[in-house]
């Protein structure tokens, strides 16, 4: 038998002895983590190889094969060990120390001479050990939550190929996997966007400001040589006040300044007030200002909100402004045929949508994409013909080099890790679920509803955000008053405490406007059930009702 066939028979009794649990564990108490104790003595390699260096496995070491494999499979067994206990909800979410008392856990130092492979190896482990477990079903913290195994796995390869994304040239199956992905994603937008033009970019925030950057191109196409002064006016954007700051960012970034972001009031729910809008944009042009760019927030980051469409779309038509539609939390809803109506009801009448697969729809982090309704336009506005990387007279079709479309030249592969996803899940899997996610969410509500005197509801979600207060036992049954939803406030700073030093929950709180700090809970990890979310109220009120 090959040394190969003998590897990979023990890679998969690895994989064999890995499988998840999920029953829900009884009470409270956690098992012991399988990176407790020495890591060295658990994850260790053979004699022969744990005390070799990093020259002594290829590139450097041609006959370095061995060493390589049995190091790289030892750092495999460490990942499908945190895999294993990610899913395993008697453990814990995290273990937390406070920073100072972290630097003495972990030993940071980058050394003059290089450590051996074995350390490495103990690095990996300990590493996982001291990490947020964001896949942990008990995780509802983040936007982004879960682990999910086939955009892992691609991520895995895509690391291994370590490729550009700047040309074909360098990268040629993939810049086709983007092609016919971002195509799929226009078409599910709406027909208007099907031959349009799309791009992966690092991050929702970054997608705005492609967004931001196409509109003013598109209406004063000499700022790109002339700058300032091609534009004989003050230009000004208009989002609502629940926007994310990345918005606004935008306009601090590209020479507006924030005082010509216009913050449109919302109403209690957090949507954007559409009437407010068209006063604001009369405003600013009695003024001599230049309306020339609308941000609508299809999923609010703090409240879930889907600002409305159809409405604000009509005074973009009527004003003559760039209507772009940050969709990057709630994006993954127009998968849902029972819930994309009506929050994206009008959704094709943008000129450009934002969009983070690495949300709702669960692609590892970072998954980032922007749509544009007018083919060439990207291109246009970005392109900057360096003759040393994009020239023109290669062998192959040059409108499959991407780089010249972006402002980043260099971009990370984003691309395999999200067609994976899609190729395991297809469309269907995706919409059912969208359709999962908030069905746990409305079974969330229902439970909270279920207990009025333990936690109140702030607003009915359109999202999978719930936002709420938890009620500790010496205010309950009170008025609730001013006073009573500050006192509320104060609890939650300190019950979230509670929830990481005990390390079996993490759940996200904040102020908005007049109200004080309560949590918003988020359900986008496919590894939650209802049990888990019986288990969240519950260990809240274990860890808080004596506040």
């Amino acid at each position: 038998m090959s040394q190969f066939v003998t590897d990979f028979i023990k890679f998969l009794d690895v994989l064999r002895n890995s499988v998840c649990p999920t029953s829900l564990a009884a009470g409270f108490n956690l098992r012991p983590d399988l990176f407790k104790g020495d890591m060295t003595e658990k994850y260790q390699l053979s004699a022969s190889t744990a005390n070799l260096k990093y020259t002594d496995i290829l590139p450097h070491d041609a006959n370095g094969m061995p060493a390589t494999r049995e190091f790289l499979l030892k750092v495999v067994e460490i990942l499908i060990d945190y895999i294993k206990e990610e899913n395993d909800r008697s453990s814990k979410v995290l273990d937390f120390h406070h920073p100072e008392k972290m630097k003495t856990l972990l030993d940071l130092d980058v050394p003059d001479q290089g450590v051996s492979l074995q350390q490495l190896v103990k690095d990996c482990a300990v590493t996982l050990k001291y990490q947020v477990r964001t896949g942990h079903p008990h995780f509802f913290n983040q936007l982004s939550c879960g682990l999910d195994l086939v955009s892992m796995a691609g991520e895995w390869l895509t690391a291994t190929a370590n490729t550009n994304m700047f040309t074909y040239e360098i990268a040629p199956v993939f810049i086709l996997m983007e092609t016919v992905v971002m195509e799929k994603m226009r078409e599910i937008i709406g027909e208007p966007f099907k031959n349009g033009d799309s791009i992966l970019a690092p991050g929702g925030s970054i997608s705005n400001l492609y967004a931001f950057l196409a509109a003013r191109h598109r209406m004063f196409p000499g700022y790109k040589e002339k700058g300032l002064h091609s534009i004989k006016g003050q230009l000004v954007m208009f989002t609502s006040e629940q926007c994310h700051y990345s918005v606004k960012s935008c306009a601090a970034v590209c020479g507006l300044g924030t005082d010509n972001c216009v913050c449109v009031p919302s109403d209690r729910r957090g949507r954007m007030i559409a009437s407010e809008l068209e006063r604001l944009v009369i405003e600013r042009k009695s003024k001599g200002h230049i309306p020339f760019f609308v941000n609508c927030t299809s999923g609010t980051t703090v409240q879930g909100a889907f600002d409305p469409i159809e409405e604000i779309a009509d005074i973009c038509q009527k004003y003559k402004m760039w209507l772009h539609i940050d969709a990057a939390w709630g994006g993954g809803l127009l998968f849902s045929r029972k819930y994309r109506h009506p929050r994206f009801s009008g959704v094709e009448r943008a000129d450009s949508v934002t969009w983070n697969p690495h949300k709702l729809m669960g692609t590892l982090l970072q998954c980032s994409t922007v749509h544009f309704k007018e083919y060439g336009l990207l291109l246009s506005c970005n392109q900057m013909s360096a003759d040393y990387l994009f020239m023109q007279d290669k062998l192959y079709d040059v409108q499959y080099d991407t780089g010249d479309k972006v402002i980043q030249c260099g971009r990370h592969n984003d691309i395999f890790k999200l067609w994976l996803q899609w190729r395991a899940k297809g469309t269907d899997g995706f919409e059912a679920h969208m359709d999962r996610l908030m069905e746990l969410t409305e079974y969330m509500v229902k439970r909270i509803k279920s207990m009025p005197d333990k936690f109140f509801l702030l607003m009915e979600p359109e999202c999978v955000n719930v936002c709420f207060w938890y009620v500790p036992t010496r205010l309950r049954n009170q008025s609730k008053n001013n006073v009573w939803e500050q006192e509320l406030g104060k609890i939650c700073p300190i019950l979230k405490g509670r929830m990481m030093t005990a390390g079996t929950l993490m759940v996200g709180y904040q102020p908005l406007d007049d109200r004080p700090n309560f949590f918003r809970n988020i359900i986008s990890s496919a590894a939650v059930t209802e049990s888990d979310v019986d288990f969240l109220l519950a260990e809240m009120d274990r860890l808080g009702h004596d506040l």
